[in-house]
């Protein structure tokens, strides 16, 4: 595993009104979401780097309003008009 270590400034954390721990789960989960909606990183991988399953993962992409699934409507319909 790897470690990485951020500074912040100490009125960032009360300012979100997190502890260490808590403000680096939400910050994984910020990104593993952002991440997966740009198509960088698959359900899965996503899932694991928050510390959650896919199930979770999804439920969490829903609470925040964030599309599950990736559909390209020109690919859908390219696929569609070869049928």
């Amino acid at each position: 595993m790897t470690t990485v270590t951020l500074e912040l400034e100490e009125d960032v954390l009360s300012a979100t009104r997190c502890s260490p721990k808590e403000f680096t789960q939400e910050m994984k989960l910020a990104a593993a979401m952002a991440w997966y909606r740009e198509g960088r990183l698959s359900q899965e991988i996503a899932a694991n780097m928050c510390g959650l399953d896919r199930t979770d993962f999804l439920l969490e992409l829903a609470k925040h309003g964030v599309d599950s699934f990736h559909v390209d409507f020109n690919e859908l319909d390219e696929e569609l008009n070869r049928g």
